[in-house]
């Protein structure tokens, strides 16, 4: 992390700290670091560990996440423009942006699955048209023929009679 980036990172603390209207004493006793040492954060004179950040913004009630991306530590989502955005308004919370970074996350992931659903049911569809117009498609190959005619696992116990 270049020096440019530490003091960013410190400047982002305490915009988030001023934010919250939080002394310095009040952050660093509930983040579990001395006075001094938030103070050097604050300016850009030390580098955090992840650890570290997880605890301020534990103690900001703000998302690890944002001071993981401030500090270079984690590269934005993916939608980073979207996610950046977020980060990046002032007019709104880091609780608010964390809530938005969360609900932005699960219709993402909503939408992966529907279009994972999508494909599967595709694929179905197009073995089923294959089937009706005769073309034969192979089997997986674990997969035989049982004496009843349905598929089976050829490791599978035979059901009892």
């Amino acid at each position: 992390m270049s020096s440019l980036s530490v003091r960013q990172l410190g400047e982002y603390i305490r915009e988030q700290r001023h934010g919250a209207q939080i002394s310095l004493r009040q952050l660093a006793r509930q983040a579990g670091v001395s006075n001094p040492y938030l103070s050097q954060i604050e300016r850009g004179l030390r580098k955090p560990s992840a650890e570290i950040l997880q605890s301020i913004a534990k103690a900001l009630r703000i998302s690890a996440e944002a001071l993981y991306v401030q500090a270079g530590i984690l590269d934005e989502r993916d939608g980073g423009s979207v996610s950046a955005a977020i980060i990046s308004d002032t007019a709104v919370s880091e609780r608010q942006k964390q809530v938005l970074l969360e609900i932005y996350d699960s219709f993402r992931k909503e939408n992966e699955a529907r279009a994972a659903a999508a494909a599967a049911e595709a694929s179905v569809d197009e073995l089923a048209a294959a089937a009706a117009e005769g073309v034969s498609t192979p089997l997986p190959p674990r997969a035989v023929l049982a004496k009843d005619g349905p598929l089976a696992d050829s490791k599978a116990t035979p059901a009892a009679s």
